[in-house]
């Protein structure tokens, strides 16, 4: 440090020597800071990724918009007159939503492509049907699209466990749960029908798990034509799905998706609103745990360096009668505990990527799969460091205004 006295300036070269010469009571602060800001990169990895998580399986079976035929809305009989003084009472009962299709869903899908974010659009044809295998009888949803179409708006394949998803001429994939229920693998025939018709063989291609109980025990994908000929639609479908480029604009791309089109146009965030709502009350408890984290650093901090300040008031009434200014005084406590804040969250985020690796690695399914996802990234760790940081200046300045209003002469005397 003496080596460096004529090449830093003074303010830096004060606070590097109060620090080294109290280097063990400054290692222990760093060490609390190290261990606040490690518990901080914990929660917010384990949080972050359980969200991450939570949100790729809802949006991974579903579409990011579902555009379907207008639903017809109740309207009041009684229409009441401004100059009448009678009141009615009237309840508006929303009309039975009967199947209804969309005949023209080539020209909507032309509309929708105009909207802003939209990437992939799948016209779709599903209904209820019943599949049977000699006395066994299961309820299915059928779902008739083209495969590549679908598979643009939906991930299909990467959970298809057995066979392919190949859904040409009277080939049927199914969920896990329903062929297990029905008793069929790769190559056995299956029958689905309607309520109104006799139905028609199919081949099963493929077997699919997507990770949800009530798709495997229901899902029934098939071509859009076979799908049509099925639920006896014609050339319609039932609705059409979309994918958008930013998941969380998709509330927005679904209203002017309904603007554009004149159909019922919903997202995802609209049919998962609980799904959100927990989401955001999760995200407020890891805001309040991160609030407390910072606090208690912040006091470590202010409280040491209350300490040195008594320490060092005979140094302090030196400099001030050497010349000193009270800022210059300031400034000196104020980057030591900005050195303290950065060095405590280099180690911090050190602790808490390797305490989430770590978990990871020894909480584990049974098929291997972290049972906690983590997502560790550069803006979660450049985020707590700077937190730290600015919480180690911020709790920096009372001792350093208390340093800065000391007399030079009463310090030097009774210091």
């Amino acid at each position: 440090l003496r080596r460096w006295g004529n090449e830093v300036p003074l303010g830096w070269f004060v606070a590097l020597r109060f620090m080294w010469e109290q280097r063990s009571q400054n290692a222990l602060m760093v060490t609390g800071v190290g261990v606040g800001v490690g518990v901080l990169v914990f929660i917010s990895a384990l949080i972050g990724g359980l969200q991450t998580s939570l949100i790729d399986r809802t949006t991974g079976t579903q579409a990011h918009v579902v555009v379907t035929a207008l639903e017809l809305e109740g309207r009041p009989v009684l229409e009441a007159d401004p100059a009448d003084s009678v009141a009615y009472l009237r309840r508006v009962e929303r009309p039975i939503q009967r199947i209804r299709s969309i005949p023209d869903f080539r020209k909507h899908e032309r509309n929708i492509a105009t909207v802003g974010g939209v990437t992939a659009t799948a016209p779709v044809a599903t209904g209820p049907a019943l599949a049977m295998r000699g006395a066994t009888e299961r309820s299915v949803v059928v779902m008739g699209a083209d495969a590549e179409r679908l598979e643009n708006v939906i991930a299909i394949r990467q959970n298809v466990v057995k066979g392919s998803y190949g859904v040409n001429g009277t080939d049927v994939v199914l969920g896990v749960d329903l062929a297990t229920d029905l008793g069929v693998g790769l190559g056995d025939r299956v029958r689905l029908r309607t309520a109104r018709g006799e139905g028609q063989l199919f081949i099963v291609r493929g077997l699919v798990d997507m990770g949800n109980q009530g798709l495997n025990k229901s899902w029934a994908l098939m071509s859009l034509r076979n799908a049509q000929t099925l639920l006896e639609l014609g050339g319609a479908s039932t609705s059409i799905y979309v994918r958008v480029r930013d998941l969380y604009a998709a509330d927005a791309a679904a209203q002017r998706i309904g603007r554009v089109t004149g159909l019922t146009s919903r997202s995802w965030m609209e049919s998962n609103a609980q799904l959100l709502t927990a989401l955001e009350s999760q995200s407020a408890s890891t805001t309040m745990i991160r609030f407390f984290v910072i606090v208690s650093v912040a006091i470590g901090i202010a409280s040491v360096l209350v300490v040195s300040v008594i320490q060092r008031s005979r140094e302090i009434g030196i400099l001030r009668a050497m010349g000193t200014s009270r800022g210059g005084i300031l400034r000196i406590f104020l980057i030591q505990g900005a050195i303290v804040g950065l060095l405590g969250s280099a180690v911090g985020c050190g602790m808490g990527a390797g305490l989430s690796v770590g978990f990871q690695a020894a909480v584990r399914n049974a098929d291997g799969s972290p049972l906690f996802p983590f997502t560790l990234t550069a803006e979660l760790f450049l985020t707590s460091a700077a937190v730290a940081t600015f919480a180690g200046v911020l709790a920096a300045i009372v001792p350093a205004r208390r340093a800065a209003r000391l007399d030079p002469a009463e310090a030097i005397r009774y210091g």
